[in-house]
């Protein structure tokens, strides 16, 4: 299965343990060197519809991810969560 970078914006990045739905992939971290994904990231979710900010991005190492599907994305451990600067 052949998947572009820009299509993984439409995938649902779901825990395969619990079945924890994450929300959708926002970006992805490309090491230049090499070419290689090595995260994904996907976006904190909104605060009070967004006035109150938003929470932590969470990030998921490319070693978690362990089956793309048609529309999801299956990752075997929870999320890092990283700050929104």
């Amino acid at each position: 299965m052949k998947v572009l970078v820009s299509e993984l914006r439409y995938k649902e990045v779901i825990d395969v343990a619990d079945g924890s739905r994450y929300g959708y992939v926002g970006d992805a971290e490309v090491d230049l060197e090499t070419g290689e994904v090595t995260r994904l990231i996907v976006p904190g979710r909104l605060r009070l519809f967004g006035l109150l900010g938003r929470e932590g991005d969470q990030v998921f190492p490319w070693s978690a991810v362990r089956r793309f599907g048609a529309d999801t994305i299956l990752v075997e451990r929870g999320p890092l969560l990283r700050e929104r600067r």
